[in-house]
């Protein structure tokens, strides 16, 4: 597999039934991916209704999920959607190994991108063994309830939760209720260094690979703003930023949440950004 992959693959011999249809954002429907999980569909209906969207699984609202690696055991996953008023929108997230497991840091932006990300794992022979969302929005948590109908252990701190709930989402099925956590020893940490683009927002450490998966909490080098501010702490931002940089010191990658992964100059900039911002608003 090439470095950068479009994942859209469709396998004839596998088969999933998803339930609770109104808590997915796509149309649900009888599709052929490698899962094992079995739920009732709602009716017959619904089933033909759907079935246009298997035959058009190339509609501009379904765009193909992207998958590039990052080292020999860390892959990212970036799913689109659009969103106004800045049009479509890519979103990052990862998929850290560890011997035959995956573990996915966020959960693409779509469930359809989701099953496609799964298929992809599983293609490799790995099992999908748990996944940590960095932080409530939908861009990070979007498909905790479908990991959590597969069974798969899924992770975010009692904050994230706390808001997932207020704003009547689905919760992890696990809590994280320290500061630090260590989601597969010495492989996956995550760590949070307080508010910024939302109250709750992680960061991920991959210390083997030098790797850290800043989220949304992170801005692109290309970004001239910090992006969506609605649920922003911009007067905490800057401190936050700093904890990161004076914790990991040996960064070799920084993975942002939307835009180029690049290294610890994104941390940097993103400090400047919220300073910036910080700044205007004492005007």
């Amino acid at each position: 597999m090439n470095d950068f992959t479009t994942w859209n693959k469709r396998s004839p011999n596998m088969t999933i039934k998803l339930k609770n249809l109104a808590n997915y954002n796509f149309p649900l429907i009888e599709a052929r991916v490698p899962l094992t999980m079995r739920v009732t569909m709602k009716s017959i209906i619904l089933l033909i209704l759907f079935i246009p969207c298997i035959v058009f699984a190339n509609d501009e609202s379904i765009k193909k999920l992207k998958i590039k690696k990052l080292s020999e055991n860390v892959y990212q996953h970036i799913s689109f959607k659009k969103v106004e008023p800045w049009g479509e929108v890519g979103v990052s997230g990862l998929v850290v190994i560890n011997g035959t497991e995956a573990h996915m840091i966020d959960t693409p932006w779509t469930t359809q991108a989701t099953l496609n990300l799964i298929e992809w794992i599983e293609a490799k022979g790995l099992t999908l063994k748990s996944a940590v969302v960095t932080h409530f929005h939908e861009d990070s948590s979007n498909d905790l309830p479908l990991l959590n109908d597969l069974k798969i252990k899924t992770y975010a701190t009692s904050l994230t939760n706390k808001l997932l709930k207020f704003n009547q989402k689905e919760t992890s099925n696990n809590e994280i209720l320290s500061n630090t956590f260590e989601l597969v020893d010495g492989v996956v940490s995550v760590f949070y260094p307080g508010a910024g683009h939302a109250e709750d927002n992680t960061v991920v450490w991959l210390p083997k690979e030098k790797i850290l998966f800043g989220g949304c909490f992170v801005r692109s080098l290309h970004a001239k703003g910090l992006g969506n501010t609605e649920d922003a702490i911009i007067s905490e931002w800057p401190n936050s930023i700093q904890k990161v940089i004076d914790r990991y010191s040996d960064i070799k990658l920084v993975v942002p949440g939307h835009g180029k992964v690049g290294d610890i100059s994104l941390l940097t900039h993103t400090q400047k950004l919220a300073l910036s911002v910080k700044a205007s608003n004492k005007d």
